[in-house]
């Protein structure tokens, strides 16, 4: 399999290389931004070239340090860029990459409490959040933030991380008189299993837990 998905890719490389090289002649003008589109994807056809590369690799019986050593990289980084390792339980690969548009949930999720939407918020809870947390235990949890930090003003970037079967997300909040960060966690399904507003200045403290 990987023997074959390594043809493939190698020649639609072959292929993105030569529309490069031929369009400032073929198109008569040559438009730098479809350049930089044109070479992105070349630059991710060759990823995915190495990534077949790796996997015949291993199948050939070449280990994670030797693979390392010829990316570079150490042998954990390796594995963990281009490894697929099985879950025990399921037998399936394990998915390392964090829910696409955790981000966006996110945001979503802090518009509402911002707004006072209690029951937007809960709509989105698995089962476990639904038996342990009500609307007014949202309701309270915010007003106890604001109590301590005035009026929400805005949120910042966020960041996502897979954490096994979850998505934990990270938003900095910005309050009328002090700082937070909303740590939110989401299953695949996109139900929220955790919400947490975390004093970013306590290491680890908690100001106040909304998850149960």
């Amino acid at each position: 399999m990987s023997r074959s998905t390594f043809t493939k890719t190698g020649q639609q490389l072959h292929r993105q290389l030569g529309q490069i090289l031929a369009a400032p002649v073929l198109r008569g003008e040559n438009d730098p931004l479809q350049l930089v589109r044109e070479a992105h994807k070349v630059q991710e056809l060759a990823e995915a070239l190495i990534g077949a590369a790796v996997q015949q690799a291993r199948e050939a019986g070449r280990t994670w340090q030797e693979i390392g050593e010829v990316l570079r990289v150490s042998r954990q980084a390796a594995f963990q860029r281009y490894g697929k390792p099985i879950d025990p339980r399921t037998g399936q690969v394990v998915t390392i990459s964090p829910l696409p548009e955790a981000g966006e949930l996110a945001k979503m999720v802090i518009d509402d409490l911002a707004h006072s939407r209690w029951a937007d918020v809960s709509a989105r809870f698995d089962a476990i959040m639904s038996e342990r947390l009500t609307d007014e235990g949202l309701a309270e949890a915010w007003a106890h933030i604001v109590g301590l930090a005035g009026t929400y003003e805005s949120h910042g970037d966020t960041d996502a991380v897979r954490i096994g079967d979850v998505t934990t997300t990270n938003t900095p909040l910005s309050f009328e008189a002090g700082e937070f960060v909303a740590r939110i966690t989401f299953r695949d399904d996109r139900t929220l299993a955790g919400l947490y507003i975390l004093d970013p200045q306590a290491a680890g403290g908690v100001a106040r837990d909304v998850s149960p």
